[in-house]
């Protein structure tokens, strides 16, 4: 198979490194936007994760000229209608400057999605993460997969693994927070990891195509 240079569309580090462990095993050389020249973000507009991965790669993919890996995920609370839904990373914008540092944002974001649920009984807080991938080419979507993570909400933060919403996305057949898990095994069972596997299925099939 040819080995390929792929951009990794994300400046979260997080998403970096679990995307690239999954991916280890593939004849790609993973590349992350902070390794190249300072391109600007494009809007996020979509009103699905699905059409923003799209949009993020295809921006990317004409940006370098390289191939461009895209990842749209978030949280989706059913007791808050699926917010914050597209908006996870931005959820806490209004108290978080834009800017700030990633691990503020992460507190910003937790501490207002436990405000909005405050008074919801522990049943109601189900909630899971979704994931969506688009690989693109400068001016053309070559492979888009998904995945999904059911939990709760817990009612307080728990672990130091993961980013994000994990400290509180409590796992009921783990016992534990998604932070509260090895990496490894967070990779085995949450949506990206589900997302990333496919694509990986997908991409060998795309290079053997290829070759």
């Amino acid at each position: 198979m040819p080995h390929r240079e792929i951009v990794l569309a994300t400046g979260n580090p997080g998403k970096l490194r679990e995307i690239a462990q999954v991916l280890s095993g593939l004849p790609v050389d993973i590349v992350g936007l902070n390794e190249l020249p300072d391109i600007t973000e494009p809007d996020e507009t979509g009103a699905t994760f699905a059409q923003n991965a799209r949009d993020k790669a295809l921006y990317y993919a004409q940006a370098t000229g390289r191939w461009c890996l895209a990842d749209d995920s978030g949280l989706e609370v059913d007791a808050l209608e699926g917010a914050p839904g597209v908006h996870s990373a931005r959820y806490s914008s209004d108290t978080a400057a834009p800017g700030s540092d990633r691990s503020v944002i992460d507190r910003a974001n937790n501490s207002k999605l436990l405000s909005a649920l405050e008074n919801t009984p522990g049943s109601q807080r189900t909630a899971r993460f979704v994931c969506c991938l688009a690989l693109a080419s400068p001016g053309e979507v070559l492979i888009e997969t998904s995945g999904t993570f059911e939990g709760l909400i817990a009612r307080s933060s728990a672990g130091d693994n993961g980013f994000g919403y994990d400290p509180l996305f409590y796992i009921p057949d783990r016992g534990r927070t998604a932070a509260q898990l090895p990496p490894e095994e967070k990779n085995r069972i949450s949506h990206r990891g589900q997302a990333v596997r496919r694509f990986a299925e997908l991409l060998t099939d795309y290079l053997t195509r290829e070759d």
